[in-house]
């Protein structure tokens, strides 16, 4: 038998999952900014030469392979991604929320506000 979901017990879900996302985003951003100092603490910047950013770091397999080759830019990147999806998983749980407490309303204007978000991506 489903008991009702109550405002306060998807509060409190939706608080805990915003509180471990930056958490877990924390943890990985000090995990690749303590192999990145690790590798490169040493090395002196070029300030005078440009370099863009490498493809490794926008291309999701090339930055899955860099972190498993020990590289801690892309851990970090990792790191800043976890952060930025912690919101949007929230926005996704309110619709599920809103959806077994049958408020439809917030549930369709919830869906248009991630739709907005997903596709700005």
């Amino acid at each position: 038998m489903l008991t009702k979901v109550r405002d306060a017990d998807l509060e409190k879900v939706i608080g805990n999952l915003l509180r471990y996302g930056v958490l877990a985003s924390s943890v990985v951003v000090l995990a690749g900014g303590i192999v990145y100092l690790i590798r490169h603490g040493g090395q002196t910047p070029q300030y005078h030469v440009f370099k863009g950013e490498p493809e490794k770091m926008r291309n999701p397999v090339l930055m899955w392979k860099a972190m498993l080759h020990g590289e801690g830019r892309p851990l970090i990147q990792l790191g800043l991604l976890i952060l930025v999806a912690t919101p949007i998983a929230r926005i996704a749980f309110s619709v599920v929320g809103y959806l077994l407490e049958k408020d439809y309303l917030y549930a369709v204007l919830t869906v248009i506000v991630l739709l907005v978000i997903v596709l700005n991506f």
